[in-house]
């Protein structure tokens, strides 16, 4: 990678422990290298998962520690073997900025599954310097880890696309669940809960938005387009409801039973597990092993599934539901979201922001 000599230095929003408050740091940034790509960062999405990082909710977290992993910025510079982008060309990057490039995951253009993948922040780079995350000014990542936007396509949009839209459509993909006419259900109405939402109902799926209360059902149906909507701790509407779902998207990011959820899907139904949870999830088998049903998982998406997801997402025409903030807001926003005060996802408008105050 680039030369250690002369280094350029960047602004960040760091945390400096699991307090998880966030201020200016000043750091190095390693110069451009062959395969690197020198981003200006514009916007930066805020993920539920940034909340368990930065309060070290996994117990892995390294301070000082620069979050922020839906980076849409401007490429100011790239390497000596970057054929893919240029200077002024506005490009996305999201969780991942390396892999180890030769395991069965990365031969098969599934690099997120790779069992050696940096991640972009709370990470060590292969040059041994740690990896910094998208609410900073600039970062550099490898051109691989870098997607082209679809012209026409707005960066704040597209922002949250980069981990929340891919998070949801990377499964639907890969387990064959594009075709139209589904029953798909989507478990908690977050920032991937929404965009599953949208994405199921392009793909002409009928959606079941499922809650443990009715707050959100105005919005599920309304504003989102839902079919329909089920309170799970509504034990009649759940029992109506047994058998009749395809496949369930579950984006809670905090424990809870699988078990009501199980019995609302179809022969050979699959539930998806989504939310980063750090407590064991329980259920009994005979929920699973009389319906032939599957509890799986899915981690984002690859760099492939990423540039067809957002190809997808201008074709058909869709939009994200965000509130912009500036970085000054942060802390705020990582209140609310920790709360679900939010719809759906914050975009933190990096570049209107003075990082340094």
């Amino acid at each position: 990678m680039g030369s250690l000599e002369a280094e350029r230095t960047t602004v960040g929003w760091a945390a400096r422990d699991p307090s998880g408050v966030l201020s200016p740091y000043t750091y190095p940034l390693r110069n451009t290298g062959p395969d690197d790509v020198f981003i200006k960062v514009h916007y930066c999405g805020l993920c539920h998962s940034d909340i368990h990082q930065v309060k070290n909710d996994l117990g892995m977290s390294n301070y000082p520690m620069v979050p922020g992993h839906e980076v849409v910025g401007e490429v100011l510079e790239v390497g000596s073997n970057v054929t893919r982008f240029k200077v002024g060309e506005i490009v996305g990057a999201g969780l991942l900025v390396g892999c180890c490039k030769t395991c069965t995951a990365c031969q098969s253009d599934i690099e997120n599954y790779c069992s050696k993948k940096i991640w972009s922040y709370n990470d060590v780079y292969i040059d041994g310097r740690p990896t910094q995350g998208g609410f900073a000014e600039h970062m550099i990542v490898e051109q691989k880890f870098v997607v082209k936007i679809p012209e026409g396509m707005e960066p704040e949009q597209v922002a949250p696309l980069l981990c929340a839209g891919v998070t949801v459509y990377s499964p639907l993909a890969h387990f064959g669940l594009k075709e139209s006419g589904l029953r798909g259900g989507i478990l908690g109405l977050g920032g991937v809960g929404h965009m599953g939402v949208k994405i199921a109902k392009a793909l002409g799926h009928h959606i079941t938005v499922i809650s443990s209360s009715d707050k959100k059902k105005k919005e599920a149906l309304e504003d989102l387009g839902a079919d329909s909507y089920l309170v799970s701790s509504d034990a009649t509407s759940m029992q109506e409801a047994a058998d009749s779902l395809d496949y369930i998207i579950d984006t809670i990011p905090v424990g809870h039973p699988l078990e009501p959820y199980l019995s609302l899907l179809k022969l050979d139904g699959k539930l998806i597990l989504m939310g980063v949870i750090n407590t064991p999830l329980q259920f009994v088998s005979p929920m699973v092993m009389l319906g032939r049903k599957s509890i799986t998982g899915s981690f984002i998406g690859s760099m492939k599934e990423t540039e067809e997801m957002l190809q997808f997402w201008k074709e058909k025409e869709l939009s994200s539901m965000i509130e912009i903030v500036k970085m000054d807001y942060i802390n705020k926003a990582l209140e609310r979201l920790e709360k679900n005060d939010v719809r759906y996802r914050f975009v933190v408008d990096v570049k209107g922001s003075k990082l340094d105050q």
